[in-house]
């Protein structure tokens, strides 16, 4: 009966959620005095100055209100700065959403609809409704969705609101990437070598592939984010890519014309921040370097490059600027670039709306770009000119995701956030998120937790503080990509600035296996989750002693405790086994000294089990770490981003294990499983169809994107255990083979 009501209950809750209506928000008091004082923007969750360069006027004619088109982190990012400026906002929302931290920031709320995105965030007559019902101004779409979506920009302007963003001529002028290279390259833009149009079938795809000359790049016209992307070395690589590519075009943009162009070997991938006005001025702020991806897609960025000497820089900037006045352009955009190994660049596309990694240029120009959208919008001309834009110090972003970078550099993952907390202590850190704890990352949208930015003086600065930062970032509930982040950012090449689009597979050709230690970090690990576990039964033995009446503290912690501690081995080897020896310094619960092999080690801190970070010195040296996972006889440390399943057992314990069954191994080669939740598009075999190993499938999508998957060997079909539109989770077995 309890869990039916609560079952009740949930739905009533959601149907209300949902209903076509205004949710009146209690005003924060004094929410405009907490985000600024005069004339400094400040961030209102960090409570640092960040915005120094330009100020905010308030006694400048400014909107009174306006609507975020968007959800997540880039909502609550314009939400902020639009209270700095004593603007109302007014939050859109799915009914999964309702209780999302963007709709808890805004002044009102209104829900547009079901989970799935093209049943509210993409229903443009749902979001003008809610428009006209609130009485906003003008909306601010954020990235993805609708924010270049020229139907939308145009169906506001008739209804009277101003869209926060480029005039709906320019979106549809870059928006299309085969009009645009044509644009680029009558405003004397570099341009890379390519089929200057449409590619409408497989053939007509391998031949101009084959003119071109592989490797090629097979990509949407309407493409972004890294969807409806392909390299093709070969013609079987271009007939697939166009396939796969052009099915990802449709689902996600609703446009599926593609285009050919080269592949530019060892390039890097470097953008140019531009912003203008309505009156005829335009901007540049300084490049992004954007080339550590996966799958055509962003992992970290910093600015500036230091790749790219000032001249460069000056001539991509006016590059940058030229195609901006060619449209007509009127917001904050960006011009993307190629730059091979001689710093010659070639114009890649323009994305004309706010780019999910702008708080890198805002940190280094001190120029809040959110801001000066809402001032072009409303008319406003840009309060400053290209010599008083500045280039202080230096900025990287890591986006933290929840997905197992284990799996192809990052499968998305879901569950509910257990445990959050983030790094806002670290010095120079900024934190761009749209969750908190108890918040769901769900199949329906990005699997994005935060954008974890730091800003130094300079290029080390900034690098030793997003370690930092990595470090204390504690993420509990569902798989995140914070293990790969620490290591490309301590990892030589990276520290070096020597990086190209082909950074990830040249580092990490076998794909991410977690951060490898050197034996004298092993002892580090192993010693302090001998420590640990010590400390614990030291606390049960002094509680036991308590409750007998004798002498407590001293008994427990003067014993020597015992282990046989190992680390896992790699597949078909064994775990190297090491005899352990923790005592306490003085009965000093926090001060141990562990022998292992020989050697001592000193370890003090808060030695707890129970705390979220551990801060402690190593003989000597400051180490964070993390307890992720304890169970009897094992505790899982994380150590540099890497989690460590370490194993701590009594020398008794170790002797019965030898007897212990071996759990049967899967043969995996005769079954594809989901490798993460999705669903299923395409199902391409039928029970008793003899199929050849690497063949194709299945094809699922997950967060928008296409994944195709292969038979592991030569068989015939057993079975075919799901269905196109079903929904299938991770680990699910799709087909089995004889």
């Amino acid at each position: 009966m309890l869990r039916a009501a609560s079952n009740f209950r949930a739905v009533a809750n959601r149907e209300f959620a949902c209903a076509k209506r205004q949710l009146s928000k209690t005003t924060r008091k004094n929410a405009t005095a907490a985000a600024t004082r005069p004339g400094v923007p400040r961030d209102e969750r960090e409570g640092k100055e960040i915005y120094t360069t330009v100020g905010i006027d308030h006694n400048e004619p400014k909107f009174d209100k306006i609507l975020i088109a968007n959800r997540g982190e880039i909502a609550c990012r314009v939400i902020k700065t639009a209270k700095a400026m004593g603007i109302k906002t007014v939050a859109v929302h799915s009914d999964v959403d309702s209780n999302s931290l963007h709709v808890k920031m805004a002044d009102e709320a209104i829900c547009v609809g079901e989970a799935p995105t093209a049943k509210s965030y993409l229903r443009v007559d749902r979001i003008l409704q809610a428009v006209e019902d609130t009485g906003a101004q003008a909306v601010h779409p954020g990235y993805g969705f609708l924010s270049e979506n020229t139907k939308f920009a145009a169906e506001l302007e008739k209804a009277g609101a101003k869209f926060i963003g480029p005039n709906s001529k320019a979106i549809l002028d870059m928006g299309d990437k085969i009009h645009s290279k044509k644009i680029a390259t009558a405003a004397r833009v570099s341009m890379i070598p390519g089929y200057d149009g449409e590619i409408p079938e497989e053939d007509f795809c391998v031949k101009v592939s084959r003119e071109i000359g592989y490797p090629v790049m097979i990509k949407a016209s309407a493409g972004g984010g890294g969807k409806g992307m392909r390299v093709a070395w070969n013609d079987k690589q271009a007939r697939e890519g166009y396939r796969l590519s052009k099915q990802e075009a449709a689902s996600s943009f609703g446009d599926d014309r593609m285009l050919v162009e080269k592949f530019i070997d060892n390039p890097r991938h470097i953008e140019m921040q531009i912003l203008c006005d309505k009156h005829g001025n335009a901007l540049w702020l300084n490049e992004r370097e954007c080339s550590i991806q996966r799958r055509n897609q962003k992992v970290i960025e910093e600015a500036p490059s230091s790749f790219v000497p000032p001249e460069m820089r000056r001539k991509m900037g006016e590059q940058a600027v030229q195609l901006a006045k060619a449209v007509g352009y009127d917001s904050a955009g960006t011009v993307e670039f190629l730059v091979d190994s001689q710093r010659n660049f070639y114009f890649l596309e323009m994305n004309t709306r706010l780019q999910v990694e702008h708080p890198i240029t805002e940190c280094i120009t001190g120029i809040d770009i959110v801001q000066q959208m809402l001032r072009v919008a409303y008319g406003h001309s840009l309060p400053l000119t290209q010599e008083q834009v500045p280039l202080n110090g230096w900025a990287f972003e890591s986006r933290v995701y929840a997905e197992d970078p284990y799996k192809g550099f990052g499968l998305p993952s879901v569950g509910r956030l257990s445990k959050y907390v983030e790094p806002r202590h670290v010095d120079g850190v900024r934190c761009d998120s749209g969750i908190r704890e108890g918040s769901e990352i769900s199949i329906y949208y990005d699997p994005l937790i935060c954008k974890l930015v730091t800003h130094g003086d300079n290029r080390q600065q900034a690098l030793d503080r997003m370690q930092e930062a990595l470090d204390n970032y504690v993420i509990r509930g569902v798989t995140h990509n914070i293990p790969l982040l620490r290591d490309i950012v301590q990892e030589k090449r990276f520290r070096s600035g020597d990086i190209t689009t082909k950074y990830l597979p040249e580092v990490y050709p076998e794909g991410f296996q977690g951060t490898v230690l050197t034996h004298a970090e092993e002892k580090t690990v192993i010693a302090f989750a001998a420590a640990l576990n010590a400390r614990k039964l030291a606390r049960a033995n002094q509680f036991l002693n308590q409750n007998r009446q004798r002498s407590t503290h001293v008994a427990s912690f003067s014993k020597t405790y015992k282990f046989v501690s190992s680390l896992p081995a790699k597949e078909g080897q064994r775990p190297t086994e090491h005899a352990v020896e923790v005592s306490f310094v003085d009965g000093d619960a926090n001060k141990a000294k562990v022998s292992i092999g020989g050697k001592v080690i000193d370890i003090s801190g808060n030695l707890s089990l129970s705390l979220p970070v551990n801060s402690i010195e190593v003989n000597g040296e400051h180490i964070t770490t993390q307890i992720v996972g304890k169970r009897a006889g094992e505790i899982t440390v994380l150590y540099k981003g890497t989690p460590f399943k370490v194993q701590v057992l009594p020398e008794q314990a170790v002797k019965y294990l030898q007897y212990m069954k071996e759990k049967a191994k899967v043969d995996l080669s005769t079954v594809v499983l989901s490798p993460m939740p999705g669903a299923i598009k395409n199902v391409n075999v039928k029970p008793g169809d003899m199929v050849s190993e690497g063949q194709e499938l299945v094809v699922m999508e997950a967060m928008k994107m296409q994944n195709s998957l292969h038979a592991g060997k030569t068989g015939r079909v057993k079975a075919v255990n799901v269905k196109v539109g079903a929904t299938v989770d991770e680990g699910e077995v799709l087909v089995e083979l004889e």
